[in-house]
């Protein structure tokens, strides 16, 4: 299945014990449906108020609702916030996460001195001064095969890192303006934990003035969370596309 969702009411992909998730209002809805008791794997798990365009999930099924219809009934009852795209039938085999081979996700900057509120929960309000063309040239530093533990938040669940276990593959990094918005666009074989925020919080720096475009390297090389800057909110980003 391929889903699009506003994230902003939702406490992430991954279900929680007393939250609403994404996951979970789909289980409950794939459930309410089949009868069956199944849990969805996403292909990346979105944080607490971050959105998705593509989403991919998939799961098993004993069901013989066609997968058409299965698209139909559940977009009937799942809350206006998440909506399927696409349904269909994939080979067993098949993992929403496991057999993804690349991820695109979009943080989006406004820079309007006034935020219209009908924009406000989906991109990051930040009317201050900042040299664009000095975050471009930091942004293409991010291109290539890097270890990105200084941009990853600390993951409890992961535990210890392997030597090269943050190391990933960006085949895009580009920021662009689009109207009032600054729009950094990122392609990569794999993202870490705050990955992409942590990025754009660096770059953010950048634009200030308080980091030279070229400190980027330097960054990448120290391997040390507190060497990048700040996570910046989540609600300015997006997962675009999965590739597979």
């Amino acid at each position: 299945m391929v889903l699009a969702y506003d994230g902003t009411d939702f406490c992430g992909w991954q279900v929680q014990p007393d939250a609403p998730s994404i996951q979970g209002t789909l289980a409950s809805a794939i459930g309410r449906i089949t009868s069956e008791k199944v849990l969805p794997q996403g292909s990346g798990r979105t944080d607490a108020g971050v959105h998705a365009f593509a989403q991919v999930a998939s799961f098993a099924t004993e069901s013989p609702i066609p997968a058409e219809n299965l698209l139909k009934a559940l977009n009937d009852i799942l809350p206006p916030a998440i909506r399927i795209l696409e349904a269909t039938e994939a080979h067993p085999d098949f993992h929403a996460r496991k057999s993804a081979l690349g991820k695109t996700y979009r943080y989006r900057i406004y820079r309007g001195t006034i935020c219209p509120p009908f924009l406000a929960r989906y991109v990051w309000h930040y009317p201050y001064p900042l040299d664009e063309d000095a975050m471009r040239r930091a942004a293409s530093y991010f291109l290539g095969d890097h270890d990105f533990t200084s941009f990853a938040a600390v993951d409890p669940e992961r535990g210890r890192e392997t030597e090269d276990s943050n190391v990933r593959s960006i085949s895009k990094s580009e920021c662009t303006k689009v109207g009032h918005e600054f729009v950094y666009d990122v392609r990569g074989d794999g993202f870490l934990h705050h990955m992409v925020r942590n990025i754009v919080g660096t770059l953010i720096l950048v634009g200030k003035g308080a980091l030279p475009a070229e400190d980027v390297s330097r960054i990448l090389r120290e391997r040390n969370r507190s060497a990048a800057g700040a996570t910046v909110p989540p609600n300015g980003l997006y997962l675009v596309s999965v590739e597979y």
